[in-house]
């Protein structure tokens, strides 16, 4: 692994790099309450053949962390994707990957970038329109997003953090088996999530979210994205879902009604992984990355 920094837009992204940077690139994005390293097994079996490289985003571990919510907002992060992207590929299109919430700034991005993009790769997660639609739609995902109100309350923060973080450690152990956490990973992420800011503008993605999540049997109310025109958001760009079934928070109707704005998708299914799918199954998600690219 190789270590950088880029700024602009006075926002410096810390990122970890691997593989040649002649070779074609594709970045990487994770999800709450990770750091660059959740993609390190997928990014060293891709190195062979691709520059493979995993920012830390706004907000998280060695990367910059602008205060208040508003500095979260999808415009922000996909701009820092965007300059990160120039950056590293000038001119020519890449490969974007995310899980969880970086999927959600790889959809972002799609919709406004399209002509950067050769492939958009996403890894247990959702496109914006079909998980507000399941959530208002479907009781079971309705109960399993109900911890996103709970990270974005005010005292979020110090809950997440007191007792060495161990509702953050709890709350990865809810949703998929973590037998993949090792005393060194712990460490890793304890060492990410104690920088100063970091738990703060971590949740802030949630607090700046446009999701709307309602009590179960509440009314499900309004949400501006299912009202944007389809056009908005299309992925025009050939698209993988892979998708790990054993995911808990993330169920399979997320997934309902994507092929209506993704022309070009496919959906690889792995049996027995959860939410954690990069931990879990790297070398499967790295082939199927692979295979869906270069067809072979």
């Amino acid at each position: 692994m190789r270590f950088g920094f880029h700024a602009a837009g006075g926002i410096e992204l810390h990122f970890a790099a691997a593989g040649n940077p002649a070779k074609p690139l594709v970045i990487c994005l994770y999800g709450f309450p990770e750091y660059w390293a959740a993609w390190r097994e997928v990014m060293r079996a891709l190195a062979r053949d691709y520059h493979v490289v995993a920012p830390d985003l706004r907000g998280f571990n060695l990367s910059s962390k602008p205060e208040g919510i508003e500095a979260y907002r999808a415009k922000h992060l996909v701009a820092d994707i965007a300059a990160l992207a120039d950056h590293l590929s000038p001119g020519r299109p890449f490969v974007l990957a995310g899980h969880d919430w970086g999927a959600s700034i790889a959809y972002a991005y799609a919709f406004a970038h399209p002509e950067r993009l050769t492939h958009l790769v996403i890894a247990n997660g959702v496109h914006p329109v079909c998980f507000q639609r399941a959530i208002f739609r479907d009781a079971a995902q309705r109960s399993a997003s109900q911890y996103i109100n709970r990270l974005r309350a005010p005292d979020a923060d110090v809950l997440m953090s007191e007792d060495r973080f161990r509702r953050t450690l709890r709350m990865i152990a809810g949703f998929s088996k973590t037998d993949w956490m090792t005393p060194e990973s712990e460490a890793g992420y304890l060492e990410a999530w104690g920088r100063p800011g970091a738990m703060t503008a971590m949740l802030n993605w949630y607090r700046a979210s446009p999701i709307v999540v309602p009590a179960p049997g509440e009314a499900a109310g309004d949400s501006f994205l299912l009202s944007l025109p389809d056009e908005a958001v299309a992925i025009r760009m050939p698209h993988l879902v892979v998708w790990g079934e054993a995911d808990e928070a993330l169920l399979p109707v997320c997934l309902d009604g994507l092929d209506r704005y993704a022309p070009e998708l496919a959906i690889r299914r792995i049996a027995g992984a959860g939410h954690w799918i990069l931990h879990e199954k790297p070398a499967e998600v790295a082939d199927a990355i692979r295979l869906f690219i270069t067809g072979r």
